[in-house]
């Protein structure tokens, strides 16, 4: 490549600016975002997307599940293109960064090539995918995850949220069920930047992470059986209190995870009472449960140890524990070429970086299992995300979208 190629830099002000215009479509009062997929607010992020994409000159096309495609010709066109991109929705109290800085930072190397007057040899093409976060409706990355084929189309299609609406209804809703059939958009290979939503790369002064490992995840739905009664005239020994029977679950599920460390998390992270009343026992409670490690013997591990804690808590308690898994995902290991890729781009342009292993799950986990994948990281204040809170600094932002352009250029090559 040319020196004018190597030196080349994103537009950290329009980066900034973009990030910023983008978090007003479901910004909450505490300065976070509430952006639930397929919802109003979706649609108004995806509409300045499909506009800013247009603009700059990008063929756009959705597919059934609502997923978005922005294509920049190559010199090229019998090469597939090579992907770029992540999400735009978030969390039900989420930030300005998870996601959408994926999904921007690839508009902006778009944006940057385009002032350069750069033509890439292979085609390039921006995606965002539909429903990463799994917030509204399950499982999180779900329209990745029919693309590589782990789930149909029409099993995606009919599920429900919370109200019982089909993700199939929502996307007519917002009119983003597209005509191009899921899996019709092919790819070279895939580079996703992300947030690393975690607090290594702060704690250790490093602008980049390079991912080269995903976690696994169980996810599992729950339910605690007991039996409703009157708070004031049932004995304790005689209760069968759901509540107390997950409490002490829950407290279980944490040694567990602890005992399996130091990599190894469990979490529960919904738990509904059944027609709740303050002088009723417990007698039914729903719940959620979400477990990862990057070890696939550790995740079977956790699996095996809570039903049998589960079990043996049921029998003491009185109660019946139900658990079902939901969703399984296997840990991932990144493509080593693409990651290595990923790697020299940051020391090419003299980032502090260390490699990393990615703690959530991403598109480009689902994705690597049929194309080589990779995935860049910046540091988040405080490690925090999936909270209002999150946040990020501009030149962080600009750093791990320079890594991603020039990452990219070494994958689909400059036309001469």
């Amino acid at each position: 490549m040319s020196r004018a190629v190597t030196n080349l830099q994103i537009d950290s002000t329009r980066l900034w600016d973009s990030i910023h215009e983008t978090a007003k479509f479901g910004a909450t009062p505490k300065g976070g975002v509430r952006r639930l997929t397929l919802s109003q607010e979706d649609k108004q992020v995806r509409d300045w997307f499909r506009k800013a994409c247009e603009g700059a000159g990008l063929e756009v096309h959705v597919d059934t599940l609502g997923s978005m495609f922005a294509v920049r010709k190559g010199r090229d066109m019998s090469k597939l293109p090579v992907g770029l991109g992540s999400h735009l929705d978030t969390q039900p109290t989420g930030g300005k960064f998870d996601g959408i800085l994926g999904t921007l930072g690839a508009l902006e190397v778009i944006r940057t090539l385009n002032d350069a007057g750069i033509e890439t040899d292979a085609p390039l093409c921006i995606v965002n995918w539909t429903n990463e976060e799994g917030s509204r409706f399950a499982p999180a990355m779900m329209a990745s995850a029919a693309y590589v084929g782990d789930f149909t189309v029409d099993d995606i299609l009919s599920r429900k949220d919370a109200e019982g609406t089909t993700v199939g209804a929502a996307l007519d809703g917002i009119g983003y069920r597209g005509e191009t059939k899921v899996g019709t958009q092919k790819f070279s290979g895939f580079v996703e930047l992300h947030i690393e939503q975690g607090p290594i790369l702060e704690a250790e002064n490093k602008t980049i992470g390079v991912v080269d490992h995903g976690q696994g995840v169980f996810w599992y739905d729950g339910k605690v059986t007991g039996f409703e009664s009157h708070a004031g005239s049932t004995p304790m020994p005689l209760r069968r209190d759901a509540l107390l029977a997950l409490s002490e679950f829950a407290l279980t599920l944490e040694q567990i995870a602890i005992k399996l460390g130091p990599n190894a998390v469990a979490t529960i992270g919904e738990a509904v009472i059944a027609n709740p009343s303050r002088n009723v026992i417990p007698g039914e409670i729903a719940f959620t449960i979400d477990c990862r490690s990057a070890n696939a013997d550790t995740l079977d591990a956790l699996d095996a140890s809570l039903r049998a804690a589960a079990g043996e808590i049921s029998k003491k308690r009185r109660v019946e524990i139900a658990i079902d898994q939901v969703w399984r995902k296997p840990p991932t290991h990144f493509d080593p070429k693409l990651v290595d890729a990923v790697e020299r781009a940051a020391g090419t342009l003299g980032y502090a970086h260390r490699r990393i292993t990615s703690g959530a799950g991403h598109d480009a986990c689902n994705l690597n299992t049929i194309m080589p994948a990779a995935m860049v990281f910046v540091p988040c204040k405080d490690g925090i995300s999936h909270n209002e809170l999150e946040d990020a600094t501009q030149s962080d932002c600009a750093a791990g979208t320079n890594v991603l352009l020039h990452t990219v250029l070494s994958l689909a090559g400059v036309a001469s």
